[in-house]
């Protein structure tokens, strides 16, 4: 199966002749590593994050100069909810990219002959 890319595209980037065929295992890979880039990689970080939060290790308050807490060794924490909530997202979208390389990468099977068309006329 292949994808027809518009000729917008083609006369964007100004190399092509006619319209552009797009065979659907490129298209799969590319739709996987964006959607890795855009969701996985944003997701690990949150996965962290998440993960120093629920340990109670993530201040709340700032440590810049000039605030009154600044140097203040017994700063508010910010509450472990908020990193069990980041890790439930951050799975989410470690989920996405994980979820599109599957969807367009598989293998659909071909589809059988239906039974219901009438036979070809015999010659």
């Amino acid at each position: 199966m292949r994808q027809v890319v518009s000729r917008s595209l083609c006369s964007e980037v100004g190399t092509c002749e006619g319209e552009y065929i797009m065979d659907r295992k490129t298209f799969g890979i590319i739709a996987t590593i964006v959607a890795a880039l855009l969701f996985g990689f944003p997701g690990l970080c949150l996965c962290l994050f998440g993960a120093i939060t629920a340990t109670g290790q993530m201040p709340l308050t700032s440590v810049f100069p000039y605030t009154s807490n600044f140097g203040n060794p017994f700063s508010e924490m910010a509450p472990s909810y908020l990193g069990f909530a980041l890790l439930c997202l951050a799975l989410i979208f470690i989920a996405i990219p994980i979820v599109v390389g599957v969807l367009t990468l598989r293998n659909k099977p071909e589809k059988p002959a239906s039974i219901n068309e009438p036979f070809p006329p015999a010659s």
